[in-house]
């Protein structure tokens, strides 16, 4: 049996530039289901003009992309210092990787969820809405509100694109299932599919009293995470947790896809070239 060759590994800079083009990309087409996310979340009624879909993308697109540019690039960091560069990583140590390189952007990912929630909310431009958060509420429990449910989620998530996702697409690849043998868009779709469903399930509850606790930061209802989780639980069932589910789950599929795709095509074709 011939050994496995050694992928090449992408430089600190590819791995930003990939991961902020993969990150624009799966943001400018998808903000619609986020929008209807937050709207089944909150219970507001959805949007009933077009643009206001798309309320908040500009921050939304624009600081997704260096926050997967960021993950994406610490992911790379992380996987170099376990293997250094002379091999490949296992698939445990792949998924390992990007959960801790997901955790480590909340300190980023968690002010800008809050911060699109409460433009929406209040109809407010970026800046205004800042300046609202901070003026009326602080930055510990303004901006930062709702920190460790962010760290949890991004953990979960960046380790289903950038470990879940590739080690399902390589295993698919190479197994002797027709369809999948050796067709790398088909093994990699259903690879995103599986590992964004599966995440959704596991973060969807985290996200769901997240979205309710940063979208109260009076306080007047949902004092914590802790509290909007059981809240749902106690007084509206735990199917009440999934809300906009759907539109999460779809939106994660396809961000697993576009983003494991485009890294997945730039390490081949720099691997090849190498």
């Amino acid at each position: 049996m011939s050994e496995e060759k050694v992928r090449a590994q992408l430089s600190p800079v590819e791995n930003l530039l990939v991961g902020a083009a993969g990150g624009m990309l799966e943001t400018g087409l998808q903000m619609p289901l986020l929008t209807a996310k937050f709207c089944a979340q909150e219970g507001r009624a959805f949007p009933s003009k077009f643009p206001e879909w798309y309320r908040g993308v500009g921050i939304q697109a624009g600081t997704v992309a260096p926050i997967t540019a960021f993950q994406v690039m610490v992911n790379g960091l992380l996987g170099k210092s376990v293997t250094g560069g002379k091999r490949n990583l296992s698939d445990v140590e792949t998924i390992g990787c990007a959960m801790i390189a997901g955790g480590t952007s909340a300190t980023l990912y968690g002010p800008v969820d809050l911060i699109m929630i409460q433009q929406q909310k209040h109809q407010l431009g970026v800046l205004d809405t800042v300046k609202f958060i901070t003026k009326n509420y602080g930055i510990p429990n303004g901006i930062f509100r709702g920190f460790l449910s962010t760290v949890v989620r991004e953990s979960i998530y960046t380790g289903g694109y950038l470990g879940i996702a590739p080690v399902l697409t390589k295993s698919l690849v190479n197994s002797d299932v027709g369809m999948f043998k050796g067709n790398n868009y088909a093994s990699g779709l259903a690879g995103s599919i599986a590992a964004g469903v599966f995440a959704a399930l596991l973060t969807h509850p985290t996200d769901t009293a997240k979205t309710c606790m940063q979208a109260d930061l009076e306080q007047k209802v949902y004092p914590s995470a802790r509290a909007a989780f059981f809240d749902h639980i106690n007084n509206k069932g735990v199917a009440s947790l999934y809300k906009g589910g759907f539109f999460r789950t779809a939106r994660l599929c396809g961000a697993f896809f576009i983003v494991s795709t485009l890294r997945e095509q730039i390490i081949t074709y720099k691997t090849n070239n190498s």
